[in-house]
């Protein structure tokens, strides 16, 4: 009996494990500097600056404003007309190595320091995704070198 009901909780919790990957997160990049709040309203404590292309996660939307967190795990308000659904990411280790191709042994493009701002151009099989700096270099890092993804 106590195994009949074990087996009754562990199918739907399988279940669940095996389409979680499909609740992606949803993160949008920051069009233009912007202030962040501690509410939704203009009228709210306003906390700092949100440079143009920093990488946001959405949490929540309103009519007009999102609550969204930052690389640093902060929540704040953003007007939602500041925002984008381009995808950047930002350097999360003291330097991410770009390569020429998506493989250890390829060659060495330019390092990112912790903090930069990539624009994502698309992910790639095997833990990789294709960045561009904003000069204007491409090139291939591991996923886990970088928050926004």
């Amino acid at each position: 009996m106590a195994t009949r009901r074990f087996f009754a909780l562990l199918i739907p919790l399988a279940a669940l494990a095996a389409a979680w990957p499909a609740f992606a997160l949803d993160y949008r990049a920051v069009t233009e500097a912007a202030p962040a709040y501690d509410a939704p309203s203009a009228k709210s404590k306003p906390l700092f600056v949100v440079l143009a292309g920093t990488p946001v996660e959405l949490v929540v939307s309103l009519e007009g404003w999102s609550k969204v967190r930052d690389s640093r795990g902060d929540l704040i308000w953003i007007e939602k007309k500041h925002l984008t659904e381009k995808r950047n990411v930002i350097v999360r280790q003291d330097r991410a190595q770009v390569r020429a191709a998506a493989e250890e042994q390829a060659a060495l493009v330019f390092e990112a320091e912790r903090e930069v701002v990539l624009e994502l151009l698309e992910a790639v099989p095997g833990g990789w995704v294709k960045v561009r700096h904003r000069d204007g270099q491409s090139g291939f890092l591991k996923a886990a070198q970088v928050w926004g993804l």
